[in-house]
């Protein structure tokens, strides 16, 4: 099969993962993906391809060579964010992209520009696959499974390929921030590991944000509007007040590079009682502790004003920048850079502006720098993956294969 009809079959399962469930993998959608996978790897030759029951796959594929070369791994999510559905996903190529704008959905006007997008000017002349503009595309992390599986595919079909052993990972619930929660490091027995679950054609990460979700529940008092001077707290009010006391232009879409932001993601609420979460990041450690340090004093101060009780504050640490786990085996990345540039490809090496598996495995003993696989605009109606990015991730993958014989004895 090729990366394409790859691509297209693992599409077509619902695998959107849930928040609120309990479960692992909080959908079963994923299980079925994995099962899948399983069936598909067992075809290819790797016997040991097994899900367990929380639905994390693994497999080996053994070395062929006497050389001493440390086990490496390739690691891609089977879950899709939830900010949009994954159901009935009916993708379209755009064969030969003109630079135009694409229509996704004409009954509901919605388009793929290239004045909102400009990276779209990147790809003229390549074939495009994009949505009908009313799910996602689920390239992530689609497209990283697809890669993996068709370069242990080109792998296993051709015996003369030296290689070392190679475990393949499938994880749950990435984009929920639970990819790496029961992770085995130990069974999976790989010295270093790359994540499938970039972006554009070229990206290769080794930084991460450090990252955390603050809760917060705001506690007000309700009497009648008619009478309520000196007695009416708006938790709603407060809530803003909170809001207006971080610095404004420290918001995701002020930001970029190495700027860290807070991230308002929902609220909710009225004058009794408002709920609201916030996703706070930063690449630099100490900046990211001052930001918590800032919410706290903020959640510190409305306290002082309006009573101990008015805003329970809940900070959860998700995962840390990577790069302090990956630098020390800088020649992991060295080798990807040679992979990607011996393919003409110009590499990518920026901070990853989020999280990956990888961020959480690195600090488990598993240093997982990140490779591209070719989407773009992921989380949105708007994703779109270039074929002939997803192909260049492939070879990309089997070079670094390469890569590792050559520097190995």
């Amino acid at each position: 099969m090729t990366v394409l009809e790859r691509f297209l079959t693992y599409i077509k399962i619902e695998t959107t993962s849930h928040k609120a469930s309990n479960t692992c993998p909080s959908t079963s959608g994923q299980l079925i993906l994995a099962k899948m996978l399983v069936e598909e790897l067992l075809a290819l030759g790797l016997k040991d391809a097994k899900v367990d029951k929380n639905g994390y796959v693994m497999a080996t594929l053994e070395s062929n060579t006497q050389k001493d070369i440390p086990n490496i791994g390739f690691i891609a999510h089977m879950d899709t964010a939830p900010d949009i559905t994954t159901k009935n996903i009916n993708p379209r190529i755009v064969k030969d992209y003109d630079g135009n704008v694409i229509i996704l959905n004409k009954d509901l006007n919605i388009e793929l520009s290239p004045n909102d997008f400009p990276e779209l000017l990147l790809y003229i002349g390549q074939d495009i696959i994009v949505t009908d503009g009313t799910t996602l595309l689920g390239s992530d992390d689609k497209s990283g499974i697809a890669e993996i599986m068709t370069a242990i595919e080109y792998i296993t079909n051709h015996s003369e390929f030296e290689h070392g052993t190679i475990k393949i990972g499938f994880t749950p619930d990435e984009e929920i921030g639970r990819g790496a929660d029961l992770f085995d490091v130990d069974k999976f027995n790989a010295k270093y590991a790359y994540t499938l679950d970039g972006g554009q054609i070229g990206e290769l990460e080794y930084e991460s944000f450090n990252a955390c979700d603050a809760t917060l529940i705001f506690n007000g008092r309700n009497v009648h509007p008619g009478h309520a001077k000196n007695k009416m707290i708006n938790s709603m009010d407060i809530a803003q007040e909170l809001h207006a006391m971080l610095p404004s232009t420290q918001k995701p879409q002020f930001t970029e590079n190495y700027e860290g932001f807070f991230h308002q993601l929902y609220i909710e609420g009225t004058v009794e009682t408002t709920k609201t979460a916030y996703i706070i990041r930063d690449h630099d450690l100490n900046k990211f502790q001052n930001r918590k340090s800032l919410m706290s004093a903020a959640v510190d101060f409305l306290k002082n004003k309006y009573g101990t009780n008015t805003v329970e504050l809940t900070i959860k640490d998700s995962y840390y920048n990577m790069s302090e786990k990956i630098k020390p085996v800088y020649e992991i990345v060295k080798i990807a850079e040679k992979a990607i540039i011996d393919l003409g490809i110009k590499p990518l090496i920026k901070p990853i502006r989020g999280g990956t598996d990888g961020s959480r495995l690195s600090y488990m003993g598993l240093p997982c720098p990140n490779i591209f696989i070719g989407g773009h605009n992921f989380h949105g109606k708007y994703e779109f993956v270039p074929i002939q990015s997803m192909e260049k991730s492939v070879q990309v993958i089997v070079g670094i294969v390469k890569e590792f014989v050559k520097t190995s004895v």
